[in-house]
């Protein structure tokens, strides 16, 4: 049986990846994830915030010592007591982990800026990262910001880092442009390899007692796998640019959902969290038994079964579906 695939060029021994999160913070915990079964693994993030407060940090002390006499080689400004810096630390682990285990390991960058982006997606490709996932996350605090403006912005981002690195660059973008299939076709044709379909925006609460609001960090249900599900199978005939599914990966059979919608490989943390690190094994278990009972020998054979056709007229498949939908309920609740 053939569980192969390729994703942002890479040679995957299966579809179920390891994606950004806890479990992926230390060289241990990468290796307890290839070990568990994991095809590929994404790094936890690092945030533009955190390179943006170390530059700041560096600009101060050379600011602070400008005057000091040049000649004294031997003196050199003392910095406040901290830990190692976060960059140093990351690129420590992208370099540590990707010697550690023998599956693809991806950094990941965490921001909505240029900023510094460029200059850090270089030094991740020479420390040994396989590719790199940028994670634009993206929340315009001022609401006359335009929809076009918000675009460009993840456009100019994506096409500074693809210039400037030799290495696969994936984007996880997020389900709320107003034509989500447009975007992502822009992001592709702005150098991105693939696209991680989709980011997870928090989404603060109202607690009614405390009278203040709440962001709390949830994980990921099954239900929240059929939005990406859905524009997976829209995307997969219109790009051959590699489409991952994240989000409400739970068992074996939601894998199988996204790679019959056409997913070329499908990333969870949540499963690993609730199951434990090798639970990647259980689910590409659970993938074979469902092959061998479909009949299908290869994974090529069932990838995209579901997909949108490509002459399709998409418009009026997805009203067709709308509306036979909203007949259906009406039947099923209205006879209640």
């Amino acid at each position: 049986m053939d569980l192969t695939t390729t994703y942002l060029g890479l040679e995957l021994a299966h579809p179920i990846v390891a994606s950004a999160g806890p479990l992926t913070q230390t060289v241990d915990g990468v290796r307890q994830l290839a070990d568990g079964g994991a095809a590929a693994i994404v790094l936890h993030s690092l945030f533009e915030e955190q390179l943006r407060a170390e530059i700041a940090r560096d600009e101060r002390l050379l600011s602070a010592h400008a005057d000091s006499f040049p000649e004294a080689l031997d003196y050199f400004p003392s910095a406040p007591v901290t830990t190692r810096s976060a960059a140093y630390s990351y690129l420590s682990l992208v370099e540590r982990a990707s010697k550690a285990v023998g599956v693809p390991v991806i950094a990941s960058l965490n921001g909505s800026d240029l900023g510094s982006w460029v200059e850090f997606a270089r030094e991740l490709a020479d420390a040994g990262a396989a590719a790199l996932e940028l994670n634009i996350y993206m929340v315009p605090g001022d609401v006359k910001t335009t929809g076009d403006l918000v675009v460009k912005r993840h456009l100019e981002i994506v096409s500074a880092v693809t210039d400037a690195v030799s290495i696969p660059v994936s984007v996880k973008m997020s389900p709320y442009f107003s034509s989500v299939g447009n975007v992502a076709l822009q992001l592709v044709d702005a150098g991105a390899s693939g696209l991680v379909l989709f980011n997870r925006f928090l989404q603060p609460d109202v607690n009614i007692e405390t009278l203040h609001t709440d962001a709390p960090f949830e994980l990921s249900t099954p239900q929240e796998g059929r939005l990406p599900r859905t524009w997976i199978a829209s995307l997969r005939n219109q790009t051959d640019a590699s489409l991952a599914g994240s989000s409400g990966v739970e068992s074996s059979d939601d894998v199988v959902r996204y790679l019959l919608a056409g997913a070329d490989v499908v990333m969870t943390t949540a499963a690993l969290i609730r199951h434990g690190r090798s639970y990647p094994r259980e689910m590409l278990g659970g993938l074979q038994a469902w092959m061998v009972r479909k009949g299908f020998v290869s994974l090529s054979q069932a990838r995209g079964m579901l997909a949108v056709p490509s002459i399709t007229d998409g418009e009026a498949a997805g009203r067709g579906g709308y509306v036979a939908a909203i007949q259906a309920a009406k039947e099923r609740y209205g006879a209640l």
